[in-house]
């Protein structure tokens, strides 16, 4: 199957499928067993269910997970979270084979943001600096200047000249949260959403607080900005992770994919989690379908057959490499980095 992030391998016609595996079968040992076979690691994303990051080898953010798995000796990556996050494995890694559970786990942002009409939209801006969120695809990452993540935007905007105007893609949540604490007017910001963020209700989030009042909101800001206006902290999925962590408060109401609870579960034990509700007041919203499509059963059949298998061509995973580098260079360095230097 070809599409224009690139190449993803599928199944051939004899490999096994969901009905071949017999119903008795641990599967979690059998895959313990397949990764250690093959000198594979299993990557797995905060918003994946519990049972599959806690069988991964690390658990974390999309680009954390990359440089993990690039620092690794593994001969394959198994990216359990959706397929633009094993893309920016395989920018990385690209001697390593990167296999996913499911080759339809995708993104409404990157649905939402396609290579053709993202070219014109630059070339409509020729002035402008492309700062694209890193939930893209590899060929909107190849058109772009600087890819940034949730945590690292706001610093790189900051430290580009000030009369230097900006395009903003996919998020228009995150590009107008961005634009407010920046000041910068000169933003120009795509018009995507995030399937999850979107749904949360900011009234039924304030109900949810009345019954709990000694409760924090903690919200990503992929959020509309109705929702970050009634949450005392705002940031990425481990800003948010550290922020439950560091609080004194013992009760929060989380304002993203609730799987991330799983994790904020065993960080903090003794503290109480509450998904944010959408505006029927129940927290169904809060599930990501894409990520939902990923199971232990697929990740087991995605290590027996190497596939879905992703495969970029080298011109494409060279240009989309350019741009993660240039976020490396402007982003702030690590705490241990800046000793060292």
């Amino acid at each position: 199957m070809t599409d224009p992030n690139g190449t993803v391998i599928l199944p051939d016609a004899s490999a096994k499928t969901l009905q071949d595996i017999d119903p008795t079968l641990d599967l979690e040992s059998e895959i313990k067993r397949l990764c250690a076979e093959k000198n594979a690691i299993i990557l797995a994303h905060y918003y994946q269910e519990g049972e599959i990051q806690d069988l991964a080898d690390y658990v974390g953010d999309s680009l954390d997970l990359s440089r993990k798995a690039a620092a690794t000796d593994a001969d394959m990556i198994l990216f359990s979270g959706v397929t633009f996050m094993a893309e920016v494995a395989k920018i990385l890694s690209p001697d390593k084979i990167v296999v996913v559970p499911d080759a339809e786990a995708g993104c409404s942002l990157e649905d939402s943001c396609q290579a053709e009409p993202f070219k014109a939209w630059r070339e409509a801006h020729p002035d402008h600096i492309s700062l694209t969120y890193i939930n893209c695809s590899a060929a909107v990452k190849a058109l772009s200047d600087v890819i940034v993540t949730s945590s690292s935007a706001e610093y790189i905007i900051n430290n580009l000249p000030k009369d230097q105007p900006i395009l903003f893609a996919p998020d228009r949540h995150l590009g107008a949260y961005l634009k407010r604490k920046t000041g910068r007017d000169d933003m120009v910001l795509w018009p995507g959403t995030c399937v999850v963020h979107e749904q949360f209700s900011a009234r039924e989030i304030t109900r949810l607080k009345s019954r709990n009042p000694k409760a924090l909101v903690a919200a990503h800001p992929e959020c509309p900005e109705t929702i970050v206006e009634v949450s005392d902290y705002v940031g990425s999925t481990s800003g948010i992770l550290n922020f439950i962590k560091e609080s004194s408060a013992d009760t929060f109401i989380v304002a993203t994919e609730q799987h991330i609870i799983h994790q904020m579960q065993k960080d903090a034990p003794n503290k109480t989690f509450l998904a944010a509700p959408g505006s029927d007041g129940s927290c169904n919203c809060a599930s990501c379908p894409y990520m939902a499509l990923n199971t232990l059963e697929k990740i087991y059949l995605a290590l027996v057959n190497e596939a879905p298998r992703l495969e970029l061509s080298e011109d494409l995973r060279t240009a989309a490499l350019k741009p993660l580098e240039n976020m490396l260079d402007l982003a702030p360095k690590p705490k241990a980095a800046q000793n060292a230097a």
